[in-house]
């Protein structure tokens, strides 16, 4: 009796010291595998809105929905763009936001999506995780390897 005792007082013990916040959890699947969950996630919700888009190299798919008229920024540029994110099953999690930033300084899908705009430009981004939040996700509520959804309009090069 008393072994089973000492078990109990450990496994209680040990189940009462563990918090919920110890930490990022831990992937359950691999970077390669949720990539490719995530393009047969993405192309379903293309294919269910009748939405025509281009694919990158990286995996990120877009569509330019209004041309812009002036240039595309570089890779380190300072832009100034009106942004909204939410996910495949259309639920915000970036109210509209206009911000400034540099783009070596943000997600990568991001980034190589506004590269392809032209000032003035507007375009729909459709990210896999890896080019987004990757396998850990975001402290704002992201969850781990999720495919992202961004409207973005290019207001300006500012540098």
């Amino acid at each position: 009796m008393k072994p089973f005792l000492g078990l109990l007082f450990i496994s209680l013990f040990v189940s009462c010291s563990m918090s919920d916040d110890a930490g990022p959890t831990l992937p359950t699947e691999t970077e390669a595998e949720a990539f490719a969950r995530n393009q047969e996630e993405i192309e379903a919700y293309l294919e269910a809105n009748t939405i025509i888009a281009q694919t990158t190299s990286s995996g990120l798919h877009y569509t330019i929905t209004e041309e812009g008229t002036g240039e595309s920024p570089a890779a380190n540029a300072t832009v100034k763009v009106k942004f909204k994110g939410y996910f495949l099953n259309k639920t915000l999690f970036n109210p509209t936001t206009t911000a400034d930033f540099n783009l070596s300084n943000v997600i990568t899908g991001f980034s190589e999506g506004i590269r392809l705009m032209k000032t003035g430009g507007k375009a729909t981004l459709f990210l896999p995780a890896r080019l987004g939040y990757g396998v850990y996700g975001s402290q704002g509520g992201i969850p781990p390897n999720t495919a992202l959804i961004f409207d973005v309009e290019l207001l300006e090069i500012v540098d």
